[in-house]
């Protein structure tokens, strides 16, 4: 990874923050020297990222940041969603990076046996929570005509697959977002990017299998898949460039994957 010293003392919020790609994002952000604001829903969780925060902070040793807030995020209610600058700290106001990371998929029901519950969860986090969400800063960055939006996408907005049907659109709305969002403010200093990861291992399938664990782990077997800690790098990364250079679109898979469908098991 090259330099991160430009992060050093900024604010960044990270939804999704109580586990897997949103915890690991909110470390290494820590550790580059940034102020990091834990959005999630499941709150009770943060005290232990903030804690991993904290720790990775020192471990980089660079004598900035060193501030961390939790913030109650439910990316379903668009009331809660549309007052987020309430809830920020004094010091975290002024927010120079979000992290659009919260999302989720429910199930792998078929069509005409989806139900109508795992539709509205998928929609509601992955696109509607998220647009509402984003209006939010979008208008703050063009006053201040500055920061980043980093929009966490997957393969399966690229590459649609059986069984993830919705989750597939909602990823696929995400990314013609993104775009379109990228050419609005082209003629401002306000950043956009797209990381795309391929399988990664974390509670996501379990949340999809509903808790079921063994089906969970099927999902990896015979073949090495990406971590938190790998997407997370390419986060900050992205943040973490000159101001005149903006990563539009990172597609990140492991090495045995191919597209959504295409994965070669050991």
């Amino acid at each position: 990874m090259l330099s991160t010293k430009l992060l050093q003392d900024k604010v960044v919020l990270v939804t999704g923050a109580s586990s897997g790609i949103g915890a690991a994002t909110a470390a290494l952000f820590a550790k580059a020297g940034a102020n990091v604001v834990l959005a999630a829903r499941r709150t009770d969780k943060l005290d232990a990222v903030r804690e991993a925060c904290v720790k990775a902070n020192n471990a980089g040793q660079t004598g900035k940041g060193g501030r961390y807030a939790s913030i109650s995020l439910d990316m379903c209610d668009t009331d809660h969603v549309t007052k987020v600058f309430s809830r920020l700290p004094d010091w975290g106001q002024n927010v120079d990076v979000l992290v659009n990371n919260a999302g989720l998929a429910v199930g792998t029901d078929r069509v005409g046996d989806i139900k109508a519950d795992a539709i509205d969860r998928m929609l509601d986090t992955n696109v509607h929570g998220l647009i509402h969400l984003t209006q939010q800063f979008v208008r703050d960055f063009k006053k201040r005509n500055t920061g980043h939006i980093i929009n966490l996408g997957s393969i399966a907005g690229v590459n649609s697959y059986p069984g993830g049907s919705v989750y597939c659109a909602s990823k696929a709305a995400l990314h013609s977002f993104t775009t379109a969002l990228r050419m609005e403010l082209v003629d401002t200093a306000i950043r956009v990017s797209e990381i795309q990861p391929g399988m990664v291992e974390t509670e996501f399938s379990l949340v999809r299998f509903r808790g079921d664990q063994s089906a969970a782990d099927k999902v990896y077997e015979g073949i090495d898949p990406l971590s938190a800690d790998d997407i997370a790098e390419e986060v900050v990364w992205a943040a973490s460039r000159k101001p005149h250079v903006n990563i539009a679109d990172v597609l990140i898979l492991p090495t045995n994957q191919a597209s959504s469908y295409h994965v070669s098991r050991k």
